[in-house]
């Protein structure tokens, strides 16, 4: 069976373009910024190998990772991967397209579930680790990547494993200060940083294409005091403020789907047809 070392990078990269064709396509202004396509071979075999075997929760997921790994794995790409997967994200489209891709594909380990991060996490089994992608925090000093890393510890019970992408560049001051802050907060939920990948991953970014993440790789301490503190709303104004970008207060609480018969094509709305020959 194949290993990280002798993946057929032909079959992956293929694998990983069906999963691109149906995933919905990003809303900028909620910040939903995807991963390029080579790096998200790289990074779905990474988070196949680090969950292997185990209950893996994705605290948001637009880029679609959650299903890479499961169809790589099913697919006999990768010889291993999760147990379960479930995908925790606001936009319906994502669940949705998460639910239509694991039921073509047979993918029995992926679930999604409709959740905004702001409310209390559902009462689920819970999870030996968990991942997540979220808004980097530039304008807020990383409240936002502490509100989905707290529901991932949550998912949790505040034990196992997390995955934290945030951005990571040395020339520019945000993201050493978000990276600092959110070191912090997970030290004071019960969380060190095993391990941290630097600069692995580039986005399809028009703004700042050079803007790359990491993998801070998070485990809890033994014992972790925080196991039994329940799971509540996030409320406060210092936590909602700038959450997307500047001057950006959250107001929405799902993305709803419009129904379309035709997934992973292009909508009517996007493209008009001029006919041969004049006809109409």
């Amino acid at each position: 069976m194949p290993t990280s070392d002798n993946i057929d990078l032909r079959e992956a990269v293929n694998a990983i373009s069906d999963v691109i064709v149906n995933r919905p396509r990003p809303i900028r202004q909620l910040d939903q910024i995807y991963m390029k396509a080579g790096d998200m071979v790289l990074q779905s075999e990474f988070v196949a190998r680090w969950a292997q075997g185990k209950r893996l929760a994705f605290i948001g997921d637009g880029d679609a990772i959650s299903v890479c790994v499961a169809y790589l794995h099913k697919r006999n790409i990768i010889a291993y991967g999760p147990s379960a997967i479930t995908v925790f994200d606001f936009d319906e489209r994502i669940c949705n397209a998460v639910t239509r891709f694991a039921e073509k594909e047979g993918l029995s380990s992926l679930s999604s579930c409709l959740y905004n991060c702001f409310d209390p996490f559902p009462e689920t089994e819970k999870f030996d680790c968990f991942y997540t992608n979220p808004p980097w925090g530039a304008s807020n000093n990383g409240e936002s990547v502490k509100v989905f890393t707290q529901r991932g510890m949550e998912a949790n019970g505040y034990g196992g494993e997390g995955t934290v992408v945030i951005a990571d560049d040395s020339e520019l001051e945000w993201p050493q200060r978000v990276l600092s802050e959110v070191q912090g907060f997970c030290l004071e939920n019960g969380y060190f940083t095993q391990k941290m990948m630097a600069r692995v991953h580039s986005y399809h970014l028009d703004d700042a294409p050079e803007l790359r993440s990491c993998n801070l790789i998070l485990k809890a301490l033994p014992n972790n005091s925080h196991r039994h503190r329940p799971s509540e709303p996030i409320v406060t104004e210092k936590r909602l403020q700038n959450f997307y970008g500047k001057d950006s207060l959250p107001r929405v609480k799902y993305v709803r789907e419009r129904k379309t018969l035709n997934y992973g094509h292009a909508l009517d709305e996007e493209y008009e047809l001029e006919l041969l020959g004049g006809h109409p």
